[in-house]
């Protein structure tokens, strides 16, 4: 579809990748100042003696070549190693009111904060302390609480396993369960999904598996932008054959096509690959009905000439079959087709696709898990799967793609708020203490128990959690009650700026840099999203003495609250990473055995996953066939005034954070004030390409919540469909509004009326 004449928009037909990666790396390089540092780091990304890239969670290749890093990795390295810095003399020169009124990346392209600081209300200003009196300040305001429950441990995924069990420990002995993270804004349906489904959060397939697969099924994700180091993986499986459907509302350039920036022919000829042999834009939140339709149609072609399904499979590893296929009998095809936007043809065309596959592998992102039926939808792509036995053989299986580098690994050691009873009763076991067995609070949840007064202290191991969570004008307000706020952070950003009585700023070290303890370098490690868990070195000189590893960052704090802690070594740990696998080991006894050799073996090791070798850890000891129960349906769908709002993050973005104004594969360029609309759906409201418009959430009661002054650009997007940047769009996304099972925010579906924006107008 051909863009409109508006300023910023314009056509982009180049291929993903190609000399426009290479030339956004140097780009990225050269603003952050760190040309030829920036570059030298670049080659250690992802090597076995180097660092793993905090851009995504994909799995390194056995066999690394001279560079294993993607355009996005680089702008994320970029962003760590830059010679920017954040000095508390910057911060004498600026209130805190005034970084407020900047942008997120000006924010955050003040550089890497060289020492800790603490917020000064007579001043309104951060300003330097020793960390001696950083720890102090923090551990006093925890002891202070009545209830541990008051307290709120927040983690993001870029924490080493390391860190995140010290921080997970910490918690525990403090007395609280509550550990919202980042995987509740993500990937929680897959947590709390494909458990009931196969016994396992967590995919099945191995790196190795897509060279054995004829057909990759990819829903709801865009990996040119969100994991791109895929991207050679999905080109030499289109390259030697194999078939690739994608399904998503909108087009991506790179499922349709990418030039390898490592392929002197393809760069040298200005050539590419198709990706997607056959693209389907299903609705807004129409996976569900889609992947019932493509069951329903595999059931027909079963009962007119057989050998489609793998009885044999079914019969042995599953239970619930007939339960499934009653339902899908009972479904009508219309309620299909109005669900899933699609026509009956084109269900039973992928269908087909499907039933002559000999393997499948099923990839699937946040377009999936980031609605309000996230998680049995989830189920339905095993339904599919486990139809034809694509689970636990070669070249087959389920492939959630994580985003952060290591936001699985921070689960699997223990971050999380519902944690299961073995897991408390072996650090019982190993500490001697009772840990907590209420569980705790979700994102959500905590942001709730901010805005009620019943959290009062709020621990930040990373990230931006005010600017990632949903319905900003609620979640703001709830930071600026906190008695304290304590930021564990390598830059500022806005969450930082959102001061109640109290915020610290504890700076710590990056991936990227040398972490040296007890006169020894220390590796940690990372588990990616097929359970590889692999050691991480960095390399560059740290871009501050005063800066602390996030594991010695934990023990301080812990050394805080507990003092000499007759159960725990605080301080020991801090300074042995290897006495901290250990411990790891000791309180997962089945996934770390031998934790310490493992993990020096180049490339690492996989932890135990129970479907890949048709294990199922389930009540029912086998694969779980389980019926989509939308509980009445959305309430949202049927108003034809009512639009379906998804947020995306663009190609010059890592989650919240915003490295430029251009998203080149969607023709965007020094903006982000833009909304993806359907052509007839603009006309049928009265409206045209170029103008400006308000977001309005719908089926609000007695709250305005808009987002102003968007631009109209009209995209092949399925009618009833917008989409728009996050998170400036964040402020319709309403807290209440999340999957039911696993509270996860419906980031990719918002209900929104669009209105002609009048300057002034609430």
């Amino acid at each position: 579809m051909a863009d409109e004449k508006i300023p910023g928009v314009r056509p982009y037909d180049a291929p993903a990748g190609g000399w426009g990666a290479l030339k956004a790396v140097a780009g990225a390089l050269s603003d952050q100042e760190t040309m030829i540092e920036g570059g030298k780091t670049l080659l250690r990304a992802n090597q076995p003696e180097g660092f793993d890239c905090p851009g995504c969670a994909w799995p390194d290749p056995k066999h690394t070549s001279s560079f294993e890093f993607c355009e996005n990795g680089a702008k994320a390295v970029a962003w760590e190693a830059t010679t920017k810095r954040a000095t508390p003399e910057v911060f004498a020169r600026h209130t805190v009111s005034e970084l407020l009124t900047w942008s997120d990346h000006q924010i955050e392209d003040l550089g890497r904060l060289t020492e800790p600081m603490a917020y000064d209300p007579a001043d309104d200003r951060y300003k330097a302390i020793s960390w001696d009196e950083a720890f102090s300040q923090a551990g006093a305001a925890l002891k202070a609480l009545r209830d541990p429950n008051q307290a709120e441990f927040y983690a993001s995924g870029r924490a080493s396993n390391e860190a995140a069990f010290l921080y997970q420990l910490l918690g525990r002995r403090f007395g609280t369960n509550n550990f919202p993270d980042c995987s509740n804004m993500c990937h929680e349906p897959t947590s709390v999904g494909l458990p009931d489904s196969i016994g396992l959060g967590k995919g099945s397939v191995t790196l190795e598996d897509f060279d054995h697969a004829d057909l990759i099924l990819c829903f709801g994700h865009n990996p040119g932008t969100n994991h791109p180091r895929m991207m050679a993986t999905l080109r030499e499986a289109s390259r030697r054959g194999a078939t690739i459907l994608a399904f998503n509302p909108l087009k991506e350039r790179s499922l349709e096509r990418f030039a390898s920036p490592q392929d002197p022919v393809e760069m040298a000829t200005l050539g590419s690959t198709p990706i997607a042999s056959a693209y389907y834009q299903v609705t807004i939140g129409g996976d569900a009905m889609l992947v019932q339709g493509m069951m329903k149609a595999l059931l027909a072609m079963e009962a007119l000439e057989g050998g489609v399904l793998d009885h044999a499979f079914i019969a042995e590893h599953t239970t619930g079959f007939a339960a499934l296929a009653a339902q899908l009998e009972a479904l009508d095809w219309s309620v299909i087709e109005a669900g899933s936007g699609l026509s009956r043809a084109r269900i039973e065309e992928a269908a087909a696709v499907y039933a002559k596959a000999k393997a499948a592998i099923l990839c699937y992102g946040m377009g999936l898990t980031q609605h309000r039926d996230s998680s049995g939808t989830v189920q339905q792509l095993v339904n599919l799967l486990l139809l034809k036995g694509n689970i636990g053989r070669p070249g087959a299986g389920i492939c959630p793609l994580r985003g952060h580098s290591n936001v699985q690994g921070a689960r699997t050691v223990g971050v999380w708020e519902k944690p299961p009873a073995a897991l408390l009763d072996s650090i019982r076991d190993v500490f001697g203490f009772e840990p907590p067995r209420e569980h705790g609070h979700t994102v959500v949840e905590a942001i709730a128990a901010m805005e009620q007064g019943r959290a009062k202290v709020f621990v930040g191991l990373g990230g931006n959690f005010a600017v990632a969570a949903p319905d900003p004008t609620r979640t703001f307000a709830a930071m600026r009650k906190l008695d304290m706020a304590v930021h564990v952070a390598t830059k500022p950003n806005r969450s930082h700026l959102l001061v109640g009585k109290a915020a610290l700023l504890l700076p710590c070290l990056g991936r990227t840099e040398m972490d040296v303890r007890g006169g020894v370098r220390q590796a940690v490690t990372v588990e990616d999203s097929m359970s590889m868990v692999h050691a991480s070195r960095g390399l560059n000189a740290p871009a501050s003495e005063h800066l602390l590893s996030e594991p010695a960052i934990v023990t301080g704090l812990a050394q805080a609250v507990f003092g000499q802690d007759p159960l725990i070594d605080w301080a020991g740990l801090a300074n042995d990473y290897d006495a901290v696998r250990e411990l790891i080991a000791r309180v997962f006894p089945s996934a770390f055995t031998d934790y310490n050799d493992k993990v020096r073996v180049p490339g690492g090791f996989r932890l135990p996953v129970g479907p890949s070798d048709r294990i199922w850890r389930t009540a029912s000891g086998k694969a779980n066939f389980l019926v989509f129960d939308p509980k009445g349906g959305d309430p949202r769908r049927g108003d034809p005034d009512v639009l379906l709002l998804t947020t995306l993050r663009s190609h010059d973005q890592y989650n919240t954070t915003v490295y430029g104004q251009d998203d080149r594969y969607r023709g965007v360029f020094g903006r982000r004030d833009v909304v993806f609309a359907n052509p007839d759906d603009m006309a049928r409201f009265g409206l045209k390409a170029g103008m400006q418009v308000d977001l309005v959430a719908a089926f609000d009661e007695g709250v305005s919540r808009v987002a102003r002054a968007f631009t109209l650009v009209a995209r092949d997007i399925p009618p009833g469909c917008l989409a728009a940047y996050y998170p400036e769009t964040n402020v319709v996304i309403a807290l209440d509004d999340h999957d039911r099972r696993s509270g996860t925010p419906a980031y990719k579906s918002a209900p929104v009326r669009l209105r002609k924006h009048e300057a002034g107008l609430n």
